[in-house]
């Protein structure tokens, strides 16, 4: 059984879009699978619609220490990451910046994590 945002994810589209065509709550494998084998209309206009180059529905954070990951919904305001970091390390933990590089942290990526930018000096 998956979770509607589970679901979501899995066919990359936002959990909105999930509730307003009927993906219930909780879906089985099987449901969801043939979903993804016959998409309905709708799922295929949406597919179309979407821009080349556009911001992805879904973005995967995973923590470059530890591995623990998470699946959101990008923001317009996040730059682009070089790495992220979750609540459970201190970003000196992180890999060392490369040679003339400056590095800068921000907060508030995902539920749980640190995004690290590494920039040119």
């Amino acid at each position: 059984m998956f979770t509607r945002r589970e679901a979501a994810i899995r066919l990359d589209i936002p959990v909105e879009m999930a509730e307003r065509h009927g993906i219930p709550a909780m879906i089985r494998d099987g449901e969801l699978t043939a979903i993804e084998a016959e998409p309905p209309a709708w799922l295929l206009q949406s597919r179309a619609d979407r821009r080349p180059g556009a911001r992805p529905v879904w973005v995967r954070l995973e923590c470059v220490v530890c591995g623990l990951e998470e699946w959101e919904r990008p923001k317009k305001w996040w730059p682009e990451l070089t790495m992220v970091l979750c609540d459970r390390h201190d970003p000196s933990e992180a890999p060392r910046p490369a040679a003339g590089t400056v590095r800068s942290e921000i907060d508030g990526i995902g539920g749980r994590f640190v995004g690290i930018v590494d920039s040119p000096a």
